[in-house]
């Protein structure tokens, strides 16, 4: 069984898709599939369908939608499938828990990938952090669950994914940075600065690489508009680092050189305290 959560929600078995049209039957799978072989409480899930005023009825129609999708399993597996669709997705005491490999879940092949990443870039092998975190993206197909209505347990799921997605897409940004690849991320730092036009770290980024690029006045300005931006929407200056950040791209600070810069910690923390 093949599980993909990193964009829209696809599940299926020998290529039989086994994904609900549902509303509620897809939430339910969907956070069955974050956590498989983890039991999830009735609890929970009835939050996640209805909220915190579930209706008299609630247990009963969980049940029945459990029902639903372990036909749909038993449909997808044949009769030849060594196991059974209650097997698959088990009933355990104060809940359900969906019985595959952990690996089956592309979310699940994604965090690997980050951490690997992650242990590549503290130990400083730009190349391979580089690369395995690329790898981590690549797996995604666009924002998670996004065919899935979600309630209140799944929204904090899927910005938790979103959340690791950014964090990642910088780490990467950062070791490309240290690789002197400044100009090829150009056109990735304007469409995200834009997308997240208050991101102090992927502005710094931005920032960074043009000035690596030798347009030092173009580094300045996305300094400038972010000061503004969130002098006018906020309230607040730009953090003492991007503050210390454009004053060494005043100076022509020689750290700012990526021969000169640090072989490890993030962009954003060049001019940290």
């Amino acid at each position: 069984m093949r599980i993909q959560v990193l964009g829209p929600l696809n599940a299926d078995i020998n290529g039989v898709s086994v994904v609900p049209t549902a509303g509620k039957p897809r939430q339910i799978l969907s956070l069955l599939a974050l956590h498989p072989g983890r039991v999830m409480p009735v609890p929970t899930l009835m939050e996640e369908i209805w909220g915190a005023d579930p209706p008299v009825s609630a247990l009963t129609t969980l049940q029945t939608y459990i029902l639903q999708l372990r036909r749909r399993l038993g449909t997808a597996m044949g009769p030849d499938s060594p196991y059974t669709a209650k097997e698959v997705l088990a009933t355990r005491h104060g809940g359900y828990v969906l019985q595959i490999p952990t690996d089956s879940a592309d979310v699940h092949e994604y965090e690997r990938r980050v951490s690997a990443g992650r242990a590549a870039y503290e130990a400083g092998d730009d190349e391979r952090a580089a690369h395995t975190l690329r790898q981590a993206l690549e797996l995604w197909q666009g924002p998670a669950l996004v065919d899935v209505r979600v309630g209140p347990v799944l929204a904090i799921e899927v910005l938790r994914l979103e959340e690791s997605k950014l964090v990642t897409v910088e780490r990467r940004i950062d070791a490309d940075l240290r690789l002197r690849r400044h100009t090829e991320l150009l056109a990735e730092l304007r469409d995200l600065t834009a997308r997240h036009p208050q991101h102090e770290g992927l502005h710094s980024q931005a920032m960074v690489a043009l000035y690596r690029s030798g347009r030092q006045a173009a580094a300045l300005d996305v300094y400038r508009r972010l000061r503004m931006r969130l002098i006018e929407e906020l309230g607040v200056e730009p953090s003492p680092q991007l503050q210390r950040l454009h004053q060494a791209m005043l100076a022509v600070d020689p750290a700012l050189d990526v021969s000169a810069a640090p072989r490890r910690g993030s962009t954003f923390d060049l001019y940290a305290a």
